[in-house]
């Protein structure tokens, strides 16, 4: 029996998750500025100052504000925007360098270590977008804002508008296995060992200060956060500062290629979790039989103190049973 539930721990294989910002992250700009906005015949300066405006004056989330300004603007121009669009314009949304196969190395990696990584999602952008881009497919979730459509297939409302602060919610549903956006477990209290993805094998990857929230929340729990910046660009503002304030565990160039820096922390990283990992692992086999020994030592201390009068074929049995367990625990513990 102990050999058999020492082979069912050392088969589990444990987990780990990277979650991403998506614009400016793994994509050099915002989606939106792509084919969305100059679809309208407008320029994305224009419409982000008049989105922030709108905001501003009607004490508003920013998101809501440019959801509500694209349904403004789709009416007013009688350009109707649908689901099918978005999927269509977000295949045309470029990538950094080594993005399109960075998924594939890093799970080739972890796995060769034991490891089942996913990957997740978390943006203020379009879900809907991002769901047309070249790399959905790598994505066990996308979490982003997103429209209510008709039964045309027309958007007409916001149904669900991420901003930087409630970003760290998709954090605890990814740890939790709590995954639809709808569903309100997620607030309820969880032992660690009850964890899908425990919060130390989490990783985000963010470029700026609207993902502190969730670098902060990763890396008070044990995990990793990486701070990234356009390469071409090559400005460093915002990373030396979260590094600073110690929101991020590391800062890169958004450079995905298979010798890029990022590609070198993310491998120490999942290193990093597999030897814990293998750690814990060796920790639980280890536990089987001290547990069964303090459950020996507490039952002979119960069997020890019974009455005297007891009936002798009861404290037989119950002899019996101890030496039976006894037996189980590897070892001599006289």
């Amino acid at each position: 029996m102990y050999e058999s539930i020492k082979r069912e721990i050392k088969a589990r294989k444990p987990k780990m998750a990277i979650c991403y910002d998506f614009d400016k992250t793994l994509s050099p700009d915002d989606m939106h500025t792509f084919t969305l906005i100059p679809s309208f015949g407008l320029d994305k300066n224009i419409f982000w100052n008049e989105s922030n405006a709108l905001a501003q004056d009607n004490l508003m989330d920013k998101n809501l504000a440019w959801m509500y300004l694209l349904l403004r603007y789709s009416n007013t121009k009688r350009l109707s925007i649908k689901k099918d669009y978005f999927n269509k314009i977000g295949a045309d949304v470029p990538l950094y360098d080594g993005v399109s196969t960075w998924f594939g190395r890093m799970n080739k990696y972890a796995e060769s270590k034991g490891i089942e990584l996913e990957h997740y999602i978390i943006s203020s952008g379009l879900k809907e977008i991002i769901e047309g881009s070249k790399i959905a497919s790598q994505f066990k979730r996308i979490y982003a804002s997103s429209y209510l459509y008709s039964a045309d297939g027309v958007a007409e409302w916001p149904a669900q508008a991420v901003n930087y602060t409630n970003k760290t919610q998709f954090i605890f549903r990814i740890a939790k296995g709590y995954y639809e956006e709808y569903d309100e477990r997620v607030n309820n209290s969880m032992n660690d060992a009850d964890l899908t993805i425990p919060y130390e094998n989490i990783v985000y990857i963010g470029d700026s200060a609207t993902d502190i929230p969730c670098m902060r929340l990763v890396k008070s729990k044990g995990g990793y956060s990486i701070g990234v910046y356009d390469p071409v660009k090559n400005n460093r503002d915002n990373v030396y500062q979260l590094y600073n304030d110690g929101r991020i565990s590391f800062y890169a160039p958004a450079d995905y290629r298979a010798r890029s820096n990022i590609s070198k922390f993310m491998k120490q990283i999942i290193d990093e979790i597999a030897a814990r990992e293998a750690m814990k692992t060796e920790r639980k086999v280890l536990e089987i039989p001290a547990n069964l020994y303090n459950t020996y030592k507490t039952t002979k201390t119960v069997i020890d103190s019974l009455p005297k009068n007891m009936k002798p074929s009861i404290k037989k049995k119950m002899s019996s049973e101890l030496d039976e367990m006894k037996t189980m625990i590897e070892g001599n513990i006289e």
